[in-house]
């Protein structure tokens, strides 16, 4: 489907967010602080995933003293994030612009540890046959992505290396799934993806690199976020966290085949296409810095600018810098 409008109102924003459905969910209330359980939200890929099923993360939480830990899944980020609006998990990860709408719609949601990505994870695809040749060939074209996800980001900072903007493309907001069957059929133009689906795309469906992942600056960032009453009345319990998803974030680095065997395992896609993908993840989380939040700041302002989201954004006012890393 086309956006109408590449601005977004309140109700979009909170939809873009993942907090559409916030009133609902503010029901469930939370959990037994009393009882130290940490709720980790996680999607089937990246360190997340491995915490979840290396079990080294578990132990290092109980050792400090956690009574339990529970790990809900989630099919994206957006649904994530509103589950931690709503205090129904304590931790979890996105990429760089989903945290932006969400803190930008009220989430109390804290910036508590960073993924410097190189990009080379995903990037813009176009039909071998398009006859696009540039970003510039894009104009008046079929463009897709998630909106309020990092793509999104990237196709504004793409765009305008082009002299373009949102304004100059048809913008299809598409989910990755969606949009994958809609680039096979032919039905969208220029498609902003991340792995796996950056190479299946490649591999099946007759892809074309129109922009690698990390060209024009859009290498970006993935986040460790937290609740802000969970930093507040478990900062010991946030910073163990943290160690363990850094060490996790290790282990991977330096077994990937062991890493790319696990999410097979997962999700079901061949160890093939996995050991591909995985060569090419960052998976090392560090601390929050001064560096990265001016980083994310530039991308704030940049949405904001553009009317994107309809309020400005402080990242420093989100920013938990209680971890000095592991």
């Amino acid at each position: 489907m086309v956006q109408a409008s590449n601005r977004l109102s309140r109700r979009s924003l909170l939809s873009a967010a993942g907090l559409g459905g916030l009133a609902l969910l503010a029901g469930c209330g939370k959990g037994d602080d009393g009882a130290a359980v940490v709720r980790v939200g996680y999607q089937k890929n990246g360190v997340f995933l491995l915490a979840k099923q290396r079990g080294e993360f578990d132990k290092a939480l109980l050792r400090a003293g956690a009574a339990k830990v529970e790990w809900l899944e989630f099919a994206a980020g957006p649904p994530l994030l509103e589950a931690l609006a709503v205090g129904g998990i304590d931790l979890g990860g996105t990429g760089d612009t989903p945290p932006i709408f969400a803190q930008a719609a009220g989430a109390p949601l804290l910036y508590a540890a960073v993924q410097k990505l190189s990009g080379k994870a995903g990037g813009i695809l176009t039909q071998a046959n398009s006859g696009i040749n540039s970003i510039a060939d894009l104009k008046g074209r079929k463009l897709a992505f998630t909106r309020g996800s990092s793509a999104h980001n990237i196709a504004v900072v793409v765009l305008e290396s082009a002299g373009l903007t949102l304004d100059d493309v048809q913008v299809v907001n598409l989910g990755p799934a969606d949009a994958a069957a809609a680039f096979a059929q032919g039905g969208i133009d220029g498609w902003v993806i991340w792995d796996p689906y950056y190479t299946l795309a490649q591999q099946q469906n007759n892809a074309r690199i129109l922009l690698p992942g990390g060209a024009s600056g859009t290498g970006g960032a993935a986040y460790a976020l937290a609740h802000r009453d969970f930093a507040a009345k478990r900062p010991a319990l946030l910073a163990a966290a943290l160690d363990a998803l850094a060490a996790d974030g290790h282990w991977a680095e330096q077994n990937r085949g062991a890493m790319a065997e696990l999410m097979a395992r997962e999700t079901g896609l061949s160890l093939e296409l996995l050991r591909d993908t995985v060569e090419r993840a960052d998976f090392a989380y560090t601390p929050i810095t001064a560096e990265v939040i001016a980083a994310q700041q530039t991308v704030a302002d940049r949405f904001h600018r553009l009317g994107i989201i309809p309020v400005p954004v402080k990242i420093a006012d989100a920013a938990w810098t209680g971890w000095k890393g592991a």
